[in-house]
């Protein structure tokens, strides 16, 4: 999922609190003291990755269907895995480390997870996977079922929906079709839904479990495992819910209907003692959204306010403006003409926009993430103890590549 560098911040509404069963590596026990924990589900050796979306200058709008699912289950996933696991491959993430006797540094495998390719152009394949995958990577291949490795070129990754796209050679997938994309808005709790992934690394390549969607929508974190202080939320995701078994390695392959049609991308499922058959799926529609953008631009475009801030409740007390309340969100500095046309100002505290309640900057974020750049927004902010109301112009903000920048393409030597 989506993630940012800074603070680590695990404050929630407590209204919103029984949403959560984690949002962090360890988090509040709950009814007989069990520890819940969300977990990505890419396979690390060592690191831990983050999550990424790749895109290409060339596109067309992706095969979309709709079917009514009415089919015999045991025949209907044997099916469904036929059209979609050629389309499936291994994504592994190569770091450079030091080697301590040459002084040099090298290239080396530190995770594994999956990607499923879902466009061709006329010289290019493109998949998607998770940020996470490949997030950090100096180099990026893919390990096809003949356990051939090709290298691929990360395109565009978005740590805020945790998605990547890549691109490898038109010839890695000669006479394998891309997949479709199913309505992801169209599913139904109880459907089938089945998992094609690389759990626990290449050795449990093409590994198909199943199970049913648990949840069409549930709300949940998306961290940055990788940030100064530990797990960072950056965001909240709707995502979907499945029982079907997702484990280290599944991370960006797909979840598939009964007729053999992506629904979502697996990205993290919920590890605690007494606890299974808690995954978790981007949603196919959102997949195409940013896929497409990545595709256009390398990038995905997300809302920005202009402002640099942090959680009040982050702060040392110390450091706290003269304002009447315990949470917020302190800004440190206005970064754009839009923010201080508004009147917005370095110490004020933000604490609503657009009729929401702001008590953190993943607040922030998530109410900010529900506008679109151009909107204008309403915040309510304290400077010292007086409550105002600002009209802001939104602005936007382009995703970078979360790969190392010296990361090595098809066009490598």
């Amino acid at each position: 999922m989506g993630f940012y560098r800074g603070r680590r911040e695990d404050r929630f509404h407590s209204s919103n609190s029984w949403r959560w069963v984690a949002v962090v590596a360890l988090s509040a026990l709950v009814g007989s003291g069990a520890t819940l924990a969300i977990e990505s589900t890419s396979n690390h050796r060592g690191i831990t990755l983050a999550k990424s979306i790749s895109a290409s200058s060339r596109h067309d709008d992706f095969a979309t269907v709709t079917n009514n699912v009415n089919v015999n289950v045991t025949d209907g996933v044997t099916e469904a895995v036929k059209r979609v696991e050629p389309a499936v491959v291994g994504v592994e993430n190569y770091a450079r480390v030091s080697d301590f006797f040459s002084q040099q540094s090298k290239l080396e495998a530190t995770g594994v997870g999956t990607g499923v390719m879902f466009y061709k152009d006329g010289k290019y394949c493109y998949l998607v996977t998770n940020n996470h995958v490949v997030a950090g990577a100096a180099k990026v291949d893919i390990v096809l079922n003949s356990s051939k490795h090709i290298n691929a070129t990360v395109v565009g990754t978005d740590p805020y929906t945790d998605l990547a796209v890549i691109k490898v050679p038109l010839n890695a997938f000669k006479g394998i079709e891309p997949v479709t994309f199913a309505n992801s808005d169209n599913i139904q709790p109880g459907e089938p839904a089945i998992a094609i992934g690389t759990p626990m690394g290449l050795d449990f390549a093409d590994t198909v479990t199943s199970g049913i969607v648990s949840a069409k929508q549930r709300l949940m974190p998306v961290q940055d495992p990788g940030g100064q202080s530990g797990d960072q939320t950056l965001d909240y995701q709707t995502v979907i819910q499945t029982d079907a078994a997702i484990n280290p390695g599944n991370s960006g392959g797909p979840l598939v209907n009964i007729n053999g049609s992506v629904i979502g991308i697996n990205s993290s499922k919920i590890v605690a003692q007494n606890f299974e058959g808690m995954g978790f799926a981007i949603p196919s529609n959102e997949v195409q959204i940013i896929a497409k953008q990545l595709m256009s631009t390398g990038h995905a475009e997300h809302p920005a306010l202009g402002v640099t801030a942090y959680s009040l409740g982050t702060l040392p007390q110390q450091m706290w403006p003269d304002v009447p309340v315990d949470y917020g969100v302190w800004i440190r500095a206005v970064t754009s003409k839009e923010s201080r046309a508004s009147g917005l100002q370095a110490n004020d505290v933000i604490v609503g926009l657009n009729g929401h309640t702001v008590k953190t900057t993943a607040d922030l974020r998530t109410y900010l993430f529900k506008t679109k750049p151009g909107d204008t927004a309403t915040l309510k902010v304290y400077r010292g103890n007086k409550l105002l109301t600002l009209k802001v112009k939104i602005g936007s903000m382009e995703t970078e590549l979360t790969t190392d920048n010296r990361q090595q393409s098809d066009d490598d030597d």
